[in-house]
C-alpha cells in the first residue's frame, strides 16, 4: 500500500531525484490524488488566480534562448522595440484590473537591467501598485541594489526562469549561464522580494531532465513563491521550435504529472500554468488544475505567443466551478 498523500505536504528542502523520480513513476491516479491533497492543504481548491502579462520591452534581446522570438540571434520576423511609456503600461494595468485581474507581470526583452532604467522601471511599478494589483517583472538579470530600488518601488515579485535542468540547459541557451540565473534569485530573496521561478517542458528534454530541473527548484534555499510550468510554443524560425517539429513536445499525461510533482516539491508556492494554454484542450486544463495548478495568465498574448481569450477562460473556470482568488 502506497503511503498516504499527507505525508507529502511538508515543505521540505532535501528531496532527492531518486524522490522525485519516484513521484514521477507513480500510477497518474495516485500522483494526481497526492498532488491535489497536498493542495487542499495550503489553498482553497475552487480558487485560481488571474494574471495579466504585458511586454513593455519587446524583441532585439541578446540571449540566445531557443525557444524565444524575441531574441536577436532568431529570424522571427519580430521588430524590436523601446521600452513603453510608463502613462501606456498604466492604461493596460487599469483594463487587466478592471477586466479581473489580481496580479499585473511586465517583462522587458533584456539580458540584464540598466541602471539608466530603474527609474522609469520604479515609476512604472509604484503607479501599477497604487491600482491594487500584485506586481511582477521579468527583466533579465539584476544586482541586489537593483532588486532593492524595485522593491522599494512596490514590486512583489521577480521572475527569473530557470527554463530547465543543468544537464540539459546548453541546449536551450548558451549566452546566460546557469549559475547566473542562480545569482539572480539570490539577489531577488536577499532583499527581501518573493521569487517567481519555473521552466519550460517539452523543449526536447527527458524525463530525467524535469526531475533535474524540478530538483533544483525544490532544493532552493527558500521554494519559488511563484513557480510558472510553460509548455513550449514552438516559434518558426527559432532552434527549439524547429526541433518541435521532429521530436514533438510532452504528452499531456506526462505536461500534467509536471504540475503534480511540481506541486507536491513546493506545496505553498503558487503554481503558475504558464505559456502554452491557447494549445490545450479544457480536459487538460482541469486537469492540471486537479494537480495543483491555481493561477494562469489571462489576456489574448503572453508576451508574444497567443493565450486564450478572455471569455473562454470565464467559461473554462465557470464551467469547473472555479472562481477567481480574492486579492490578497
Amino acid at each position: 500500500m502506497p503511503d498516504t498523500a499527507p505525508t507529502f505536504a511538508t515543505v521540505r528542502h532535501d528531496w532527492t531525484k531518486t524522490e522525485i523520480a519516484a513521484l514521477f513513476d507513480l500510477p497518474f491516479m495516485e500522483l494526481v490524488y497526492r498532488a491535489a491533497t497536498v493542495h487542499r492543504q495550503h489553498f482553497d481548491p475552487s480558487e485560481v488566480q488571474l494574471s495579466q502579462l504585458l511586454s513593455i520591452k519587446t524583441g532585439g534581446c541578446a540571449e540566445n534562448c531557443g525557444y524565444c522570438s524575441q531574441s536577436a540571434h532568431h529570424d522571427t520576423g519580430l521588430k524590436a522595440s523601446k521600452l513603453m511609456p510608463v502613462d501606456e503600461v498604466l492604461s493596460a494595468a487599469k483594463a487587466a484590473r478592471d477586466g479581473g485581474a489580481q496580479r499585473f507581470c511586465m517583462g522587458a526583452a533584456w539580458r540584464d537591467l540598466k541602471d539608466r532604467d530603474v527609474p522609469a522601471l520604479s515609476q512604472m511599478i509604484a503607479e501599477v501598485k497604487a491600482l491594487g494589483l500584485e506586481t511582477c517583472a521579468t527583466l533579465g538579470m539584476i544586482t541586489p541594489d537593483q532588486a532593492r530600488a524595485l522593491k522599494d518601488a512596490g514590486l512583489d515579485y521577480y521572475n527569473h526562469n530557470l527554463d530547465t535542468s543543468p544537464e540539459y540547459y546548453e541546449s536551450v541557451v548558451t549566452t546566460r549561464t546557469y549559475q547566473e540565473r542562480l545569482d539572480t534569485l539570490e539577489a531577488v530573496r536577499e532583499v527581501g522580494m518573493k521569487t517567481c521561478c519555473g521552466g519550460i517542458v517539452g523543449m526536447g528534454e527527458t524525463r530525467e531532465d524535469r526531475v533535474s530541473f524540478l530538483h533544483q527548484l525544490a532544493t532552493l534555499p527558500a521554494h519559488p513563491d511563484s513557480l510558472p510550468i510553460n509548455n513550449l510554443v514552438p516559434v518558426s524560425n527559432t532552434p527549439l521550435g524547429e526541433l518541435s517539429k521532429i521530436k514533438g513536445g510532452v504528452t499531456p499525461v506526462e505536461f500534467v504529472r509536471t504540475v503534480a510533482v511540481a506541486r507536491i516539491l513546493c506545496p505553498k508556492s503558487m503554481v503558475r500554468l504558464s505559456a502554452g494554454r491557447n494549445e490545450m484542450s479544457e480536459e487538460l486544463q482541469a486537469l492540471c488544475f486537479l494537480a495543483g495548478a491555481n493561477s494562469i495568465f489571462v489576456g489574448n498574448q503572453l508576451l508574444t505567443t497567443p493565450n486564450p481569450e478572455r471569455g473562454s477562460d470565464a467559461f473554462l473556470l465557470q464551467s469547473l466551478g472555479l472562481r477567481p482568488m480574492a486579492a490578497s
